[in-house]
């Protein structure tokens, strides 16, 4: 996916490791981790939310994030969603159900990126 975007600015001949920084290294903007952002998503779908794990970051961390710190962000995220189990059971289901309809009968409003900025 790397190798992809830096072809598009005629770096095929840079080493990548764990350690290259996406900015210093790579010379990666923020709109190259938009892209990146998109090729993950568009590879890995929703268990890999690149845009969600760098709004945690300040703005150093952003300007030193490593390739090694990115793969472990997608190994973690991959790992969580193969661990984790829908309920399959009727009282897991039924318990779920009354336990919903005990809360408050407010309608889920999801927060979009622009909103949580």
């Amino acid at each position: 996916m790397l190798g992809s975007i830096l072809d598009e600015y005629g770096i095929d001949d840079i080493d990548i490791d764990r350690d290259s920084r996406f900015h210093d290294d790579l010379e990666l903007e923020s709109v190259d981790l938009v892209t990146l952002a998109g090729m993950l998503a568009e590879r890995y779908g929703e268990r890999v939310n690149l845009a969600e794990f760098i709004a945690d970051l300040g703005l150093d961390e952003i300007i030193e994030l490593t390739v090694g710190q990115l793969v472990e962000h997608v190994t973690v995220s991959l790992a969580a969603d193969a661990s984790a189990t829908p309920a399959t059971s009727a009282n897991s289901v039924n318990s779920a159900t009354s336990a919903n309809s005990a809360t408050s009968a407010a309608p889920f409003t999801p927060v979009t990126s622009s909103e949580s900025s």
